[in-house]
């Protein structure tokens, strides 16, 4: 039930509906609750002409926690920045990373080229971006970095989410790219989600322990493997081993590699 309650609202939400913030609007105590307040703020700011007063009711975020931090997104892009900051590479790629994200987080402290098949228009302080797809021709980057970073992107290459070619193997040339672009000893973090092979197209891939660790080993020797779990808790420093059928009991975890060349 709960699965199809997903779908419905996953199918909604691509029309614009978002049940979980309507449900706000419709919900009597919210609205009593905002004229309420709207009454209160009148009656207080009644001698003051200082700001012409117009409405945009926000319901619901007064139940709300100060902020979300068990997203893949935030948990990931904290924890490899982190590492990035400690471990302090002479150079450093990131590939179709968040910009507001993780990113960003490394840019506050040092510069980072990244590359993305979309534009960036935007110039950003330490941040050299280049229109790049990576999943083609790569010559001009061959063994140019000491340091290459991934984050919840190679599940999408291949897949023309983001006007990237049709490629059911996209997410194998990716990482026989990034083993080209990394100087011998190089190092790569790599993050995208886990569970039961699956392509939820077009939208992204879920990678087992299984399948993908092989490919990996292929490339690169693993330095270190961390997971975050479907209810957003992070594991770190895991031991990969024959116990990894269940994919740690993940349906769409995160898991975090560190692999080096």
């Amino acid at each position: 039930m709960k699965r199809f309650l997903i779908k419905i609202h996953t199918f909604l939400n691509l029309i614009g509906i978002n049940l979980l913030k309507t449900k706000n609007y419709i919900n009597p105590k919210n609205l009593i609750w905002f004229f309420n307040s709207l009454k209160q703020f009148k009656k207080l700011n009644a001698k003051s002409n200082l700001f012409k007063l117009s409405y945009l009711p926000i319901l619901g975020e007064n139940f709300l926690s100060a902020g979300s931090v068990n997203s893949h997104y935030f948990i990931q892009d904290l924890y490899v920045s982190q590492k990035i900051f400690n471990e302090n590479p002479k150079n450093i790629l990131d590939i179709g990373s968040r910009i507001d994200g993780f990113v960003s987080s490394v840019a506050s402290f040092r510069e980072i080229d990244v590359v993305d098949i979309r534009p960036l228009e935007e110039k950003i302080h330490n941040i050299n971006f280049k229109k790049f797809d990576i999943m083609n021709n790569v010559d001009e980057l061959n063994e140019k970095y000491d340091y290459v970073t991934c984050l919840h992107a190679i599940e999408h290459f291949g897949l023309g989410r983001y006007g990237d070619p049709i490629d059911p193997d996209g997410h194998i040339k990716g990482i026989k790219n990034f083993h080209k672009i990394l100087k011998t000893g190089g190092v790569l973090y790599l993050s995208f989600p886990i569970g039961d092979n699956k392509i939820v197209f077009n939208g992204h891939r879920i990678f087992s322990i299984d399948y993908i660790k092989p490919i990996l080993e292929s490339y690169f020797k693993i330095e270190s493997f961390s997971f975050i779990s479907d209810n957003g808790v992070l594991h770190e420093n895991v031991k990969l081993n024959k116990t990894n059928k269940n994919n740690f009991d993940c349906k769409f975890g995160c898991g975090i590699f560190k692999l080096k060349k």
